[in-house]
């Protein structure tokens, strides 16, 4: 399958997946085909779509999967040449059955057997996680060819099965032994699976060194993991014919490297997550110019969890299905290593990951990967490093805590090394990604940038990038600890945005980013979402670079989230266009911050520095807004003795460019009428930044505000 005709299923039916013009296509370049269930001939019931956290719709592939009672049945259509199948399944907790296998009607006398063993995971010890991981796979070699058209069904037997989605095959034949390698079955290893082939992986380990490791068409069953794996490869027959069944293959901390995985399966036991178990294909090092590539990896708790130096190392064409966690982590010191055309589905975690801790990841890359279907976590997830690249993936069904793409400091422990240089994420396609944050009872966006626990100070790139049927926001900026750090240094250049549910744009802290050649068309709610938290911690400056298109709109009341689908509703226009602003002040006193004059509590204030007029407030209203009245505050204590403040109003579109609205005046508080004061603006006022400028106060050497109110309505 050529790179620019990469199908995979993400919609009912095929869908060919594309990215902007002069570019190349997102995704893994894969061996199989898949088809989804809810687009095949079924008796059974079919449900979804659905994107609510903890159900089997959710979790599916495109958000739709059949539901076959023992009995029923799903009929696919081969769209090619195959001999092999691979199932995407569930059956309900604590029960196993099989499924019946007919090709054009005739019953094969195989089956495939089907269990709950490997689903149903918990991990409550991670905030907002429910009871995930619904989905398992199952494969068969169908002993015979099916061509494009043929008929190929599967039945229930003895249980309830909710079917997903099919992946066909053409399997090549077993590979030959290379020659001059050393095969393991010559060391006493028991192809059959019966017996413990451990030692025998070792003694030709050991015998192999700068060579080969042959591992013949069998089973081989390892009861501890390998060490010591340097300067040798380790070499199968293919991955449907040489099968390791380990849950821990190598354990080592550290090697001297030139280590070559390739052409077998590791499918482990895995059926829980425990975090301090090492379950994985690989734990640690497999030292520098090492390679990993034709691997089926499956019942894993993590697919590589790789510490120390892996440097230069590359994973490629591998199939990552059924971990409790992440599929791959570069858990720090990863340097120049290459991630690309992986094949990544149900992770328990994030799919891929770089996470530097220890020490920064560097010039390391994630590209042409298709990942669908990480159930607790994003696609991909770049926790600081420098000069990282995230290009050419495709991404799909993220499910809740997660993002398609997510580019963070979060830094989970410490020493943590926060993003730096120029992280570069290009020519990704994201298809129903993002979703409901169960702990921020929000929703996060299919691509996410997060100051979580300091400021972006990297050059960010986001280009050429397609995001279709995003449940909620395509482009999130957060600081995802609620602090408030500044998510800036960003440019988003050349993306088609289609069918988001609520924004294209959802800006929750300070921060800045220019746009560039962006469209969107069928948007939900609103354009932006612009309201940074914390209150008045700062703004977030959307700058057009030209050429965007179908996401002018400002959601216009901070206080709610927009809905999927519900539009922009008319705002109130009775509503205090400045409460909860950002507000910035030229200075001021000890703890009356320029917050507190838009926090809606009369009772607290701002005051400027003293004794150092004129000093001025400013509060960001959004958007442009026809303001007509401004009442200004100070509390209602009669201990506030009355005065008057010389006050001028300007306004500015822009932020920069500054006129006057009304000329300096005295206003007068008196606490015997509320202490308030009206100000009535022209007719003709549209301002989005509104600057009262204190000149003079008869009651304090300083500008005094406990609230600032700016209404529609004269």
């Amino acid at each position: 399958m050529t790179a620019t005709a990469i199908t995979v299923a993400l919609t009912a039916g095929l869908l060919t997946a594309t990215t902007p013009t002069a570019h190349a296509a997102a995704g893994a370049t894969l061996p199989f085909t898949s088809v989804e269930a809810e687009s095949a001939t079924t008796t059974g019931t079919k449900i979804g779509p659905d994107y609510t956290q903890g159900t089997l719709a959710s979790e599916a592939s495109g958000r739709q999967a059949v539901r076959l009672a023992a009995g029923q049945r799903v009929e696919f259509t081969a769209p090619g040449a195959a001999n092999a199948l691979n199932v995407a399944y569930s059956v309900p907790d604590g029960q196993s059955g099989s499924l019946n296998v007919y090709v054009n009607g005739t019953k094969l006398a195989k089956t495939i057997a089907v269990t709950s063993k490997y689903s149903y995971v918990d991990t409550s010890w991670i905030p907002g996680a429910k009871t995930h991981h619904f989905y398992d796979n199952a494969r068969l070699m169908l002993g015979q060819n099916v061509q494009a058209g043929d008929k190929v069904a599967l039945e229930a037997a003895h249980t309830q099965v909710t079917v997903d989605v099919a992946d066909f095959e053409q399997v090549a034949g077993a590979a030959t032994q290379p020659a001059g390698s050393v095969s393991v079955t010559a060391k006493g290893a028991d192809p059959s699976g019966q017996g413990d082939s451990t030692q025998a992986f070792r003694d030709a380990i050991a015998s192999a060194q700068g060579g080969v490791v042959w591992i013949p068409p069998g089973e081989y069953k390892l009861t501890s993991s390998l060490g010591g794996v340097q300067n040798v490869t380790l070499q199968g027959a293919g991955s449907w014919h040489s099968i390791v069944r380990t849950s821990r293959f190598i354990d080592q901390s550290s090697s001297s490297g030139n280590v070559h995985i390739k052409d077998f399966a590791v499918v482990g036991e895995v059926t829980e997550r425990v975090d301090s178990n090492p379950d994985n294909f690989v734990n640690g090092s497999l030292g520098p110019n090492s390679s990993v590539s034709g691997m089926w990896l499956q019942h894993l708790k993590v697919g590589l969890w790789l510490m120390g130096t892996n440097d230069n190392l590359v994973v490629e064409n591998n199939r990552f299905l059924d971990m409790t966690a992440d599929g791959l982590n570069l858990n720090g010191n990863a340097r120049g290593v290459k991630v690309r055309h992986n094949f990544l589905r149900n992770q328990g975690d994030d799919a891929l990951a770089m996470w530097s801790l220890y020490a920064p990841d560097t010039n390391s890359s994630f590209e042409n990967n298709t990942i669908t279907q990480p159930n607790l976590a994003n696609g991909i997830a770049i926790y600081g490093g420098t000069d990282i690249t995230v290009k050419d993936n495709l991404i799909s069904d993220t499910n809740a805590l997660g993002s398609g793409i997510a580019i963070s400091n979060q830094k989970f422990l410490d020493p943590f090394h926060p993003l730096s240089g120029t992280i570069t994420v290009d020519g990704n396609t994201l298809v129903r990604t993002g979703a409901m944050n169960p702990n921020w009872n929000h929703p996060m966006g299919a691509l996410r940038v997060d100051s979580y626990d300091s400021a972006i100070e990297a050059n960010v790139r986001i280009t050429n990038t397609t995001i279709t049927d995003s449940p909620y926001s395509a482009f999130e900026f957060v600081s995802g600890s609620g602090r408030g750090f500044a998510a800036k240094n960003v440019t988003v250049d050349g993306a088609t945005v289609r069918n988001t549910g609520t924004v294209v744009v959802q800006a929750e802290t300070q921060g800045a980013a220019t746009f560039r050649n962006v469209t969107a068309t069928g948007v939900g709610a609103a354009g932006i979402y612009n309201c940074p938290y914390p209150a008045n911690s700062g703004t977030f400056t959307l700058t057009d670079g030209g050429g965007n298109s179908g996401w002018s709109s400002t959601w216009s009341d901070c206080s709610t989230w927009p809905q999927p689908g519900q539009g922009n509703p008319d705002p109130d226009p009775t509503r205090n266009l400045a409460k909860g602003r950002p507000a910035t002040a030229t200075g001021s006193q000890d703890v009356y911050t320029p917050g507190k004059a838009v926090d809606g509590d009369a009772n607290t204030y701002w005051e400027s520095a003293n004794n150092a007029f004129p000093q001025s407030l400013t509060v960001d209203l959004g958007s442009s807004e026809a303001v007509r009245r401004l009442v200004l505050k100070l509390p209602p204590s009669s201990a506030w003795g009355a005065r008057t403040q010389t006050v001028t109003v300007l306004g500015s579109t822009d932020g920069s460019s500054y006129s006057t609205v009304v000329g300096a005046t005295g206003y007068r508080f008196d606490p015997a009428t509320g202490n308030t004061a009206t100000v009535s603006l022209p007719g003709s006022t549209n301002l989005r930044y509104l600057r009262l400028s204190v000149s003079a106060n008869t009651g304090w050497p300083a500008g005094q505000f406990s609230e600032v109110e700016a209404y529609l309505t004269s």
